[in-house]
């Protein structure tokens, strides 16, 4: 039996966290110095030659127990079918400054690492879900990017300005999605901010029109099996599944719109950016391969519109085991990097979004690579020279990359934890499962309720991915995150 069986779940899953973090060279603790910084600060003070948009029903769309609100969105409607898209994303820099203990924490770890028990802040709570958190009632400075759509979804021109914003209503995916799908009651807060609901209507139609636009230039739509543990009192009492919604998509969608236009608006000024790119998967011909496995023929080269058709197509033809065939191609396609783009130079431009110019700027309370977007930002509003030279934006890339590779890792290994800590009791019972990996390294089978994935110790002879079985668990490491089963 595993010694830590009768652990709070909670406590157990923060203490491998706050282990892992330091295996992978993350720090899951602020400095003193940082907490002594923080003591003092107060909120930004309002700028007088910002916009003053505080009037217009902003709301927040996020997860149920999101704290660090980075961003609003409200739409206006133009002439000719055109939509208007407001995006605001929050003013961190704003209170974070180059050179400071804070910053110095933020530029160590790159992001915040979200894990079942607990989440490690890249900036210290107070800052990230209350002084620069876009929260509901607030007057918050904020970078807004405005975009201007044409009816069928694509961009006819954009504006990027600061201003001052207020979150009219706090608003989570799943609730909204179900109101605008037509199957839910309309979430609380709407009904309370005049024109609120028609609103929402409008940015859900110009979302649905840049998806489809989206698609016709070859974006790549995966799904995953990320799970998320659900608490009763300090205990895991089952594993629930992420799923995509429209209310989700449509942010993404917006998110993915005013990234492209920051990096083009840097650009525009002569200043540099921190570009987020996917290169062309160097894997290609195996991504063909499995597509031929499926009689579906990819051209030679690498191109994204034939794999989003493929993606597409299997996503209809097999929805169970689409996962999987995501998470292949997502591996396939390689990770994504944080390079140091100049004025003038090409862009590697990001394969999976089917896009040339990306630059992250819309989460700068949970992701560093974002506040320093916004540092340059703001340099070419003020006409000021880029705060960063060559050498340093270069290597703040790579650090951000390196980091973004650890982060997963810890986040993935608590994950891991917590399905093991919800199966030790269950040792011996059996489950339906399906192969999804056969090598020599060891076979691998999924079980789906609850959602897990552990190796098949004994009895994997003559089976292979794709194979239907039934197994039974034999043990649970909890510390490592593994589950070992055996084919009944």
């Amino acid at each position: 039996m595993n010694d830590i069986v009768h652990e709070d779940h909670r406590a157990a899953l923060e203490r491998i966290a706050r282990r892992v973090m330091v295996e992978r060279g993350l720090l899951p603790d602020f400095s003193p110095e940082a907490l002594a910084e923080l003591a003092v600060l107060e909120p930004a003070p309002s700028l007088t030659s910002a916009r003053d948009l505080r009037g217009l029903p902003w709301c927040s769309i996020d997860n149920d127990d999101s704290r660090d609100l980075d961003q609003l969105t409200v739409a206006r409607k133009g002439d000719d079918g055109a939509v208007g898209i407001l995006v605001a994303i929050a003013d961190v820099d704003a209170l974070v400054h180059p050179a400071t203990a804070i910053d110095g924490h933020a530029r160590h770890n790159t992001s915040s690492v979200y894990t079942a028990a607990k989440v490690f802040s890249m900036l210290p709570e107070r800052l990230s879900t209350d002084l620069s958190s876009l929260n509901f009632g607030e007057d918050r400075p904020a970078i807004v990017m405005d975009l201007t759509l044409a009816p069928d979804g694509t961009l006819a021109s954009s504006e990027v300005y600061r201003a001052l914003v207020r979150n009219h209503a706090r608003l989570s995916y799943d609730a909204l999605a179900a109101w605008l799908e037509g199957n839910g009651p309309e979430p609380d807060g709407i009904a309370t901010v005049p024109g609120l609901a028609d609103n929402l209507r409008l940015q859900d139609g110009a979302a649905l029109a840049m998806k489809e636009g989206r698609r016709a230039r070859g974006a790549l739509d995966f799904e995953s099996r990320e799970t998320r543990p659900v608490f009763s009192g300090n205990s895991i009492a089952r594993m629930e599944a992420n799923r995509k919604n429209r209310a989700k998509e449509a942010i993404e969608n917006f998110m993915v719109a005013a990234n492209g236009v920051v990096a083009r608006f840097l650009e525009g000024r002569g200043l540099p950016t921190l570009a987020r790119v996917v290169r062309t998967p160097k894997r290609w011909d195996r991504i063909v391969a499995i597509a031929a496995e499926r009689g579906v023929p990819l051209p030679a080269e690498p191109d994204p519109k034939a794999l989003a058709a493929f993606l597409d197509g299997a996503r209809q033809a097999d929805p169970e085991r689409f996962a999987d065939l995501s998470l292949s191609v997502i591996k396939l396609l390689g990770p994504g990097e944080y390079v140091a783009q100049f004025p003038g130079e090409e862009s590697e431009g990001h394969f999976g979004l089917a896009v040339k110019d990306y630059a992250h700027s819309t989460a700068p309370n949970r992701r560093y690579p974002d506040l320093v977007v916004h540092r340059l930002i703001k340099a070419a509003l003020e006409g000021r020279p880029s705060p960063y030279g060559r050498d340093e934006l270069a290597a703040i890339g790579r650090q951000c990359s390196e980091r973004e590779d650890a982060v997963n890792k810890v986040e993935r290994q608590v994950g891991k934890s917590a399905v093991a800590l919800l199966l030790e009791s269950r040792i011996g019972d059996a489950f339906d499962g399906l192969v999804t990996g056969a090598a020599e390294k060891g076979t691998w089978v999924r079980i789906a309720d609850p959602p897990a994935e552990g190796r098949i110790v004994r009895g994997h002879e003559r089976i292979d991915v794709g194979d239907r079985v039934r197994v039974r668990l034999l043990a649970a490491d909890v510390e490592r995150g593994y589950l070992d089963f055996e084919r009944v």
